[in-house]
Protein backbone atom coordinates (compact mmCIF):
# COMPACT_ATOMS: atom_id res chain seq x y z
CA UNK A 1 0.00 0.00 0.00
CA UNK A 2 1.10 3.52 -1.45
CA UNK A 3 1.95 6.42 1.40
CA UNK A 4 -0.81 8.19 0.13
CA UNK A 5 -3.55 5.73 0.55
CA UNK A 6 -2.73 5.29 3.85
CA UNK A 7 -2.76 9.03 4.44
CA UNK A 8 -6.56 9.44 3.11
CA UNK A 9 -7.39 6.30 5.44
CA UNK A 10 -6.42 7.91 8.64
CA UNK A 11 -8.87 10.04 10.61
CA UNK A 12 -8.10 13.11 11.42
CA UNK A 13 -7.45 14.67 14.66
CA UNK A 14 -9.80 17.30 16.18
CA UNK A 15 -7.42 19.46 18.20
CA UNK A 16 -10.34 20.80 20.63
CA UNK A 17 -10.95 16.82 21.04
CA UNK A 18 -9.42 16.93 24.53
CA UNK A 19 -10.44 20.15 25.79
CA UNK A 20 -14.48 19.14 25.99
CA UNK A 21 -13.56 16.67 28.20
CA UNK A 22 -11.33 18.53 30.34
CA UNK A 23 -14.51 21.26 30.63
CA UNK A 24 -16.71 18.83 31.84
CA UNK A 25 -14.48 17.38 34.38
CA UNK A 26 -13.97 20.82 35.91
CA UNK A 27 -16.58 22.02 38.61
CA UNK A 28 -16.80 25.64 40.40
CA UNK A 29 -15.13 26.28 43.88
CA UNK A 30 -18.50 28.05 44.23
CA UNK A 31 -22.03 28.15 43.22
CA UNK A 32 -24.55 31.24 43.22
CA UNK A 33 -28.14 30.95 42.73
CA UNK A 34 -30.61 33.63 41.15
CA UNK A 35 -32.11 34.49 44.44
CA UNK A 36 -28.57 35.38 45.84
CA UNK A 37 -27.71 37.30 42.85
CA UNK A 38 -30.72 39.77 43.13
CA UNK A 39 -29.96 40.02 47.01
CA UNK A 40 -26.11 41.20 45.66
CA UNK A 41 -27.24 43.55 42.90
CA UNK A 42 -30.09 45.38 45.31
CA UNK A 43 -27.23 45.75 48.24
CA UNK A 44 -25.13 47.44 45.59
CA UNK A 45 -27.73 49.50 44.22
CA UNK A 46 -28.99 50.55 47.58
CA UNK A 47 -25.04 51.53 49.08
CA UNK A 48 -24.88 53.37 45.54
CA UNK A 49 -27.71 55.50 46.38
CA UNK A 50 -27.11 56.25 50.00
CA UNK A 51 -23.51 57.52 49.55
CA UNK A 52 -24.49 59.48 46.98
CA UNK A 53 -27.25 61.04 48.72
CA UNK A 54 -24.68 61.36 51.91
CA UNK A 55 -21.88 62.66 49.88
CA UNK A 56 -23.82 65.58 47.94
Amino acid sequence: MSASRRKRREAPVSPAAGLVRFFEEVESAFEITPKQLVIVSLVFVITIALLNLLLR
